[in-house]
């Protein structure tokens, strides 16, 4: 993130590696999102997929969230899925870029709400 940043200063923006991005992905689902703290929503699932070829489930529900690295042929549908290279979602993550930037299937509220949710509070 420091890196991008400091390209940001100076105008001169470049995506982040693909193997970093990646783990950044994974780090940021593992460490920021899986929690025992009740979502206040309905349940729901979020899927995450880097074209790079990595994808990750998040479910939602009032025990928390918890993550899985997962292949894409389940049969269970998401709410919501989010597309993009993996440079992309952990910019999202870290809100430098917009929710617009990256392709959104299903229903992009249950995202909005996820990106306005604070487990802590």
């Amino acid at each position: 993130m420091h890196t991008y940043d400091a390209q940001l200063t100076v105008g001169s923006v470049q995506p982040l590696p693909p193997e970093v991005a990646l783990d950044g992905v994974e780090e940021f689902l593992f460490t920021c999102c899986a929690t025992t703290a009740a979502w206040p929503h309905e349940s729901a699932v979020v899927d995450h997929h880097a074209t790079e070829g990595r994808s990750w489930r998040l479910w939602l529900s009032a025990d928390g969230a918890r993550i899985a690295r997962f292949t894409p042929a389940t049969d269970e549908e998401p709410d919501v899925s989010v597309r993009g290279t993996a440079s992309d979602l952990v910019l999202l993550f870290y809100g430098r870029v917009p929710l617009d930037d990256l392709k959104v299937e299903g229903d992009r509220q249950v995202y909005e709400r996820l990106i306005g949710w604070d487990p802590g509070v």
